[in-house]
């Protein structure tokens, strides 16, 4: 739960023009892991990406933005990128120490757990640079600009919500509760 909300505070702050697209960067270097967990590094990770890139594309080109804005949106999108693929490196270079660290006779926990939080850091200062650029095309947005965005972004939280009624009933079903729903708890 604490997830899917960081990820629509996420995605909300990049605004739908990102759609969680930060993977679109990744296409190239689809076998790596991703930064923030699972779904976009295995299967069916390079369609996810391919469906975000289509949906980006799709939102440009109903923005039809002038010269200035299309500065903003390439900066964006460059920045985006770029976040991403230092998330990546990152997260690769930290599975590798802690594979190294994991080789010592005693862990050191202490190591462990402040390499994380270093590269939580870096990736927090990462996603807000892209959610400022981001932030500054919307800005130069007209209203009616604002609106296909805003349009979009209430058609992706609905998909974000539909997925997730999906999954709780499919946890439902898995752990025996009928049509679904959770057992109800006895006083």
């Amino acid at each position: 739960m604490l997830k899917q909300s960081r990820i629509l505070a996420i995605t909300a702050a990049a605004l739908a023009m990102s759609f969680g697209a930060v993977n679109i960067a990744g296409a190239a270097t689809p076998d790596a892991p991703p930064p923030g967990g699972p779904g976009m590094g295995g299967p069916g990770g390079h369609h996810m990406e391919m469906r975000m890139k289509k949906q980006l594309d799709q939102l440009h080109a109903q923005l039809k933005l002038n010269p200035d804005q299309e500065k903003l949106w390439q900066t964006a999108l460059d920045t985006m990128k770029q976040s991403h693929q230092a998330m990546r490196q990152s997260h690769q270079q930290m599975h590798e120490q802690m594979k190294a660290m994991q080789q010592q006779p005693i862990l050191d926990l202490n190591a462990m757990h402040a390499e994380r939080q270093k590269i939580e850091q870096q990736n927090a200062q990462l996603r807000d640079q892209t959610s400022a650029a981001w932030l500054n095309l919307y800005n130069s947005l007209n209203d009616q600009q604002k609106t296909i965005v805003s349009t979009a972004l209430k058609q992706h939280f609905a998909k974000m919500e539909e997925h997730r009624m999906k999954m709780h009933q499919r946890w439902g079903e898995h752990h025996g509760a009928p049509g679904g729903a959770s057992a109800p708890t006895q006083p």
